[in-house]
Formats: C-alpha cells, structure tokens, sequence
C-alpha cells in the first residue's frame, strides 16, 4: 500500500512524513508539493502536487492507495475547489482512502467563521467521495505561543481577550502521530476526530512556559476592543481578525459524544505537553 501526503514542504505536512517513517511500516510513502524542491531531504519521493493543477494532482497520485489531504491556505472559497481538485485526482488515480485536516472552531459569529465552513464543505465532499474516509479536527498550536517565548519575556506577560475561556492546544508532532496512524489503521476508518490536548486557561499556559522556558509570565486579560488594537496595529486588519477569531473561538472546546460512526469523536492530545513538559504522550479516547 503506498501512501501519499499532500503539502510536505508545510510542517503540518513534514510531520506527518516523519511519524509515518517512525511507524516503519514497509509501506511507500509518496510526498506531494506544490515547489518540489522545497520538499526535498525527507527521505521519500517527492512529486509534484499543486492543488490547481487537476491533471497534475492525478499524474502524482498514480499508485498511491491512500492519501493525506491537508487542508490548503487559499481564501475560503477557493480551497473549497482546490480540495476537489485533490479528491477527484484521488478518484480518479484509483486511491482508495482519504484522509483530511480539518480544524476545530465556530461555524458562525467570528471573522474565521468562513474558515470553518469551508473545511466543513471539504469533510462533506470527502464523505461524499465514495472513498474510505477520516477526518482530523486540529485544535489550535502551541508552537505559535513557543515562538513567541522571547516577545512574552521582554513584555513579562500574556495579554489577551480570553479571559478565563480554555484553549486545547495540540503540536504539530502529536498531529503528526495520529493522522499516521488515521492513515495506516482500517479501524479509524468513517470516523470524524476532535484532535486536542486538556483545555488550559492562559493563566496556566503561563504557567507551563514559565515551568520550561524559566519565564516569569503573568496573563492579563484585555476586552475584546483592546485586543483587536493591538493585533490589527502589529499584524494588519486580515491576520488580527482572524486572531481575534481564533482566540474567541478558543473559550470553549467541545468534545462529542457519536450517536453514529460519522459524529466527530474525541481525541485527546495532551495540551502541548510534547513541547511543553514531554512527561505525558498523546492517547486516543473514543466517547
């Protein structure tokens, strides 16, 4: 059985590579991009996988039997065509099971709304498609707030509008260790997964960076109004509403019990421990 993952030159994609070689499976692993040659270096071949080039994606996932698909950065309206073009290649190519990245979130009321909807267009066209399926809804990152540690030193905090709203964060390597497995394990097979760690409040996300990093972190809480200054003056009007959004959203994270196999379940990936503390491993809870 020879898998393919689309987006490999992105880290949600590399990472998912790599927990597929860890697994050491004996199966091929076939990594598509749309700029190869930023790809290279993984240890797999790499083809070309441009998500507007139909013919392109259908050539590229010629053999491949099962494929990743993760969810494109295009404006929400046009990654809605760009997931067909990957679903029909599928299709077409003689694949025989996909899997996508959705994302957790609001479908209505915040500027990243039009975000979710599309990826929920996408879980429905890949149920849809007549193909085996499984859906990931991805909780938010950690590694955003990792990156940013020296930012948080120099201002002493984490200000923002969540209050005391909680954020299941996950890793891109815990994401990475479940979408492998979504990809090589039949059982997953139909199931839509919530993917997120223990819900924090950002007082104890402050508290975990202080633990790693040696921080000395406070969380201030600001109004939603203040928030959006902020983020509009250092990032511009695009990208801080989507924050905003983001941060919103993140308040409360529900997980959801299947009355069918096609309900999402929960996943628990344990709340950026891997980067955080490394002293818990993700598990898989199915409710």
């Amino acid at each position: 059985m020879t898998i393919a993952v689309t987006a490999v030159s992105g880290h949600l994609g590399a990472e998912i590579v790599q927990a597929l070689i860890a697994m050491n499976t004996g199966e091929p692993i076939v990594g598509l991009a749309r700029s190869p040659d930023k790809a290279r270096g993984q240890g797999i071949e790499i083809r070309p996988g441009d998500y507007d080039d139909a013919d392109q994606l259908r050539a590229s996932l010629a053999g491949v039997n099962t494929v990743l698909l993760v969810s494109g950065m295009a404006a929400p309206d046009v990654r809605i065509g760009q997931h067909r073009n990957v679903i029909n290649a599928a299709k077409a190519a003689g694949v025989t099971k996909i899997v996508y990245t959705s994302v957790q979130g609001a479908e209505e009321g915040t500027a990243f709304s039009p975000v979710i909807q599309s990826n929920r267009q996408t879980e429905a066209d890949v149920r849809d498609s007549g193909l085996d399926w499984v859906i990931g809804r991805n909780g938010i990152y950690i590694e955003p707030d990792v990156d940013y540690i020296e930012s948080y030193r120099q201002a002493g905090e984490i200000a923002n509008c969540a209050g005391d709203g909680r954020c299941g964060y996950t890793t891109r390597p815990e994401l990475g260790f479940a979408y492998a497995r979504m990809l090589t394990g039949a059982e997953h097979n139909w199931h839509t997964y919530l993917l997120h760690g223990t819900p924090l409040t950002q007082t104890e996300l402050a508290a975990y960076l202080n633990r790693t990093f040696g921080t000395e972190l406070t969380y201030r809480p600001m109004s939603v109004e203040e928030y959006r200054a902020d983020r509009i003056a250092e990032l511009g009007e695009f990208i801080a509403r989507s924050s905003l959004a983001s941060i919103r959203v993140s308040a409360k994270v529900h997980l959801i019990s299947p009355a069918i196999s096609k309900k999402p379940q929960a996943v628990h990936i344990r709340a950026g421990m891997t980067i955080l503390s490394r002293h818990e491993s993700m598990e898989y809870r199915r409710i």
